[in-house]
């Protein structure tokens, strides 16, 4: 008896002993962050080269703070006093052609730096806010306030309103008053002379000055709003647009713990199909004292019906002109042309336009169309932006295009109307920027590999790219006013954004200048996660990060992580966002589980197609990806088939629901965070991209939206949501629980958080989340 009990617990003791264990912990990883260190963030530069600015927060307080590191005592990293951080010159401003002087605003005031004296002047407190300002001459400064173009003579001491915009209408000056506001202004003229009196001799000064002035001109704006004011480079041309606010229905999310006791309605978006507002585009003319609309009605392909309309023939589609977004209007620095990149509404085109300055007609230099949507790095959003410039010779009009599949940057001659590619490749191209000489390009790419991003400098017109930047992983730069450095943000893949400092030229090194690691965090072997690819049932190879544990601990098991936003890429070589995650999956690894993290279809990264796979039905080739990577695993790591779980938030919540519902022989159990649940309830900006309209591609809808699919629920689903979420509304999850309820479906459960938004604030939200998540995979596919 004495030796079998003895016996059963050393098998006890060897098998608690081989139990895999972690020296992470869910309460340690989803703590307050600054438990792994403190790390700099938004880098900016003096206007002398010599002083980098970040934000840093060493002291660990409630939030960052502005830091400084001077080039000539790189050793000391100094707070910012509040006095010098008051009088900090703002990195956006104008500079005059030789870049010694610079025209900011602060508070609405403007002001003027002078480099060589370095001094600041204020030059006008108007009362009201200025805003844009602009170099003229060297003594010249344009700016808006209120709606209108003013010139300010710094010779001379004098301002110019150039342009006449106001608010209202021109009949509102003689419309009819209603009968009873008629009645009062009668009864108070008879009642009193005096008042009557002045009346006549208004109306008598007002017809003399009519007979002595010619008629101004004015534009009334009407109900409309004017904004994004672009004013020429010589000031004889301002570019406005305008838009007709409009009310859209929103969805409201109640806060039930608002500080007063009572639920408050929390402001939202509106849903997808309730279009952004028609925008206009403006010319105002002010030699010829007139303003041109920008008639778009030239654009090629404007009334192109889209491919997807095919599909619903029992529907009358009419070929009218669809709505277009405006980009800001860049004038050549001789004003004597312009150009402009317009977007189609429906995302369909892209249109990169001369803006004839006499006429306001417009000479189409490119069309980008894509029957998906247009996007990808530097090609500008429905919202507007995107790389489109000048070039010094004024002949040559710059900007990035997705036509070979990648985004890259291209030039065109307007003269001989000739596009040339600069780069060229199965890359990408980011953020570039013309150097003071005009000469050169300096920009950021993919080209080494689609996990890394290095920094290059490359001729004007093309030519031999030399690669500054060579440590594997993201070089985010920010380089000086003179050129002649680099402040690098730079990571890898299991350590934080630390900032260097480089000379701007590629045999020099890398100085790093912070180091802000705790000891904690660096107690810890962080895995380097192996990037791998495997092939997908269509032939594509998607890139993924693959965690595996020690052959001693494996319980055979895997657990996929999907990352969210859609358009956003995870399987790179540096720090990722998603770090709780990352720690994470260090913990599910040490607990013995197989983590798959894949750069799904729609993923960021990998050009065009790769981005479009999902184009109206998302959960089809971004889901497949998932089912993929499992079959890897299974084939090539020794998983159980019948253990694979999932977890994700966001997008990744959405994938997580569609796999429980429609891939339920592939995954076991999952965990749903913060997730669409259909895609009719979510935004227009997002979600008309992907799958169009749902009132006119109802069917794409049908196809993408987790809620039409809950009758597929076998293995077990944790669902997590912030109660006050105002992207992902609560009422997403809320009408899918109704549905699983009225399916009679046992194997879920929800967890709400009352005080949580999209993104999770408070350090007790996020430990509760993930114990809940670690112990759904450890009571399913982890035993």
């Amino acid at each position: 008896m004495i030796f079998s009990l003895r016996i059963f617990i050393f098998i006890f003791l060897v098998s608690w002993m081989s139990k895999a264990q972690s020296d992470l912990t869910v309460n340690q990883i989803m703590q307050d962050p600054q438990w792994f260190g403190t790390f700099p963030s938004n880098i900016e530069w003096n206007e002398e080269s010599d002083i980098i600015y970040f934000d840093y927060n060493p002291e660990q307080q409630l939030s960052d703070s502005l830091y400084q590191i001077k080039l000539k005592n790189k050793s000391n990293i100094e707070k910012v006093a509040l006095a010098e951080r008051m009088s900090k010159i703002p990195a956006y401003g104008d500079y005059n052609d030789k870049q010694t002087q610079k025209l900011f605003v602060k508070s609405g005031d403007l002001y003027l730096y002078d480099k060589k004296k370095k001094s600041v002047l204020l030059i006008l407190d108007l009362g009201e806010r200025i805003q844009n300002p602009k170099f003229i001459t060297a003594s010249k400064y344009a700016f808006i306030s209120g709606n209108n173009l003013f010139i300010y003579d710094a010779d001379l001491g004098q301002i110019q309103k150039k342009t006449k915009i106001e608010s209202g209408s021109s009949n509102d000056k003689t419309s009819k008053k209603s009968e009873k506001n008629q009645w009062l202004e009668d009864e108070n003229l008879s009642l009193l002379e005096e008042v009557r009196i002045q009346k006549e001799n208004s109306e008598l000064r007002e017809k003399n000055r009519e007979l002595f002035e010619d008629e101004k001109f004015v534009f009334y704006l009407d109900k409309k709003r004017a904004f994004n004011f672009n004013i020429s480079e010589t000031g004889q041309f301002l570019a406005f647009q305008t838009y007709e606010p409009s009310e859209s229905e929103s969805t409201e999310v109640p806060n039930y713990v608002d500080v007063s006791g009572y639920t408050k309605p929390l402001e939202a978006r509106s849903k997808v199909g309730d279009q952004t507002q028609q925008r206009d585009l403006w010319l105002y003319h002010i030699e010829k004292d007139t303003v041109f609309k920008i008639d778009v009605s030239s654009l090629p392909g404007l009334t192109d019906l889209p491919s997807y309309t095919k599909d619903y023939p029992d529907r009358e589609w009419e070929n009218k002109e669809r709505g277009v977004s405006f980009s800001d209007v860049k004038f050549s620095s001789t004003d004597q042309q312009a150009v402009l990149s317009m977007r189609a509404q429906d995302n369909k085109d892209r249109w990169i336009s001369l803006l004839n300055l006499d006429t306001g007609a417009l000479e189409t230099l490119d069309r980008q169309h894509d029957e998906a949507w247009i996007a990808g790095p530097g090609i500008g959003s429905y919202y507007g932006g995107g790389t489109l410039g000048w070039l010094g010779d004024n002949t040559h009009v710059y900007y990035q295009s997705e036509a070979t599949g990648y985004s890259h940057l291209y030039v065109h001659d307007v003269n001989k109307n000739k596009q040339i590619q600069l780069t060229d490749g199965e890359y990408e191209i980011f953020n570039p920027q013309l150097s003071l000489d005009q000469n050169s390009w300096f920009f950021t790419s993919s080209e080494v590999h689609p996990g890394e991003r290095h920094f290059y400098k490359m001729p004007v017109m093309g030519g031999e790219k030399i690669q500054l930047t060579s440590m594997e992983g993201k070089h985010q730069v920010s380089l000086s006013p003179d050129e002649k450095y680099m402040a690098v943000l730079f990571s890898d893949f299991n350590s934080p954004e630390e900032l260097y400092l480089k000379r701007t030229k590629a045999n020099s090194s890398l100085e790093q200048l912070t180091s802000g690691q705790s000891d904690a965090f660096k107690s810890y072997d962080w895995r380097t996660p192996e990037l791998i690819q495997f092939t997908a049932e269509d032939g594509a190879k998607p890139y993924a990060r693959l965690y595996t544990p020690g052959e001693d601990v494996d319980k055979k098991a895997a657990v996929i992580f999907v990352h969210g936003a859609g358009y956003l890429q995870n399987a790179h070589k540096w720090w990722s966002s998603y770090f709780r995650e990352y720690m994470f999956n260090n913990l599910l690894t040490d607990l013995g589980y197989t983590v798959l993290d894949i750069d799904y279809r729609g993923s960021a990264g990998y050009g065009r197609d790769w981005r479009t796979g999902i184009y109206r039905h998302m959960g089809g080739k971004d889901l497949s990806d998932q089912v993929d990577g499992a079959k890897y695993l299974v084939d090539n790591y020794t998983i159980d088939p019948e253990k694979i779980g999932m977890y994700g938030g966001s997008y990744g919540g959405f994938i997580t629901l569609m796999a429980l519902f429609n891939e339920p022989d592939t995954f076991a159990a999952g965990a749903a965070l913060r997730s669409v649940t259909d895609w009719a309830h979510y935004n227009h900006g997002y979600t008309s991209n992907i799958l169009n309209e749902p009132h006119l591609d109802p069917e794409a809808y049908r196809k993408s939206s987790p809620i039409y699919f809950a009758e597929g629920l076998e293995g077990h689903l944790l669902i997590a949501h912030g109660v006050i979420d105002t992207n992902v509304h609560f009422q997403d999850v809320v009408r899918l629980s109704q549905r699983l309820i009225e399916l009679e479906k046992e194997n879920w459960e929800m967890a709400l958080y009352p005080v949580e938004g999209h993104g999770f604030t408070q350090p007790s939200s996020w430990t509760d989340e993930y114990r809940r998540i670690l112990k759904l995979f450890e009571s399913t596919i982890g035993k």
